[in-house]
């Protein structure tokens, strides 16, 4: 699976996926599971990289100390709206306002599809931002900030 960012707006963002072949139904419920989770992850501040204590502990897990005081002491770093998943032929799209979340979201997912693509449904590529010409897309409905228009 090939990964391209286009110019990304954390906003007003449409992901892009293309498959091999058209995805069956089973498929795309599997698909939207993976976004609604990501969305409800994210919703709840998960990817918030100011407070990656664990990680950042490394190989040292065991009776490590957790500050909860500082975890509380930061900004949240909330995910805003993610759309309903879209599917024309071997395409698929999807919406969504990241918020103030952090791009740790983002990795998050590509590296939730990257394991989807060698287990489940074949994707040749993930397109983070931008438009594709063949399938024009409109200012979504639940966009607080819109695009610029040329």
């Amino acid at each position: 699976m090939e990964v391209r960012f286009r110019e990304v707006d954390p906003f007003n963002c449409w992901l892009w996926l293309h498959f091999s072949d058209v995805p069956s139904e089973g498929e795309r419920n599997y698909l939207d599971g993976i976004f609604d989770s990501w969305y409800v992850l994210g919703r709840l501040g998960g990817f918030n990289s100011e407070n990656l204590q664990s990680h950042l502990a490394g190989n040292e897990l065991s009776w490590m100390t957790y500050e909860s005081q500082d975890a509380s002491a930061i900004m949240p770093a909330l995910m805003h709206n993610l759309g309903q998943m879209e599917y024309e032929g071997a395409w698929a799209r999807c919406w969504v306002d990241l918020g103030t979340c952090d791009a740790i979201a983002i990795d998050v997912l590509i590296n939730a599809l990257l394991q989807v693509n060698g287990d489940v449904i074949k994707l040749e590529e993930f397109i983070i931002g931008g438009v594709n010409d063949d399938w024009p897309v409109e200012d979504h409905p639940d966009a607080i900030f819109t695009s610029p228009k040329e």
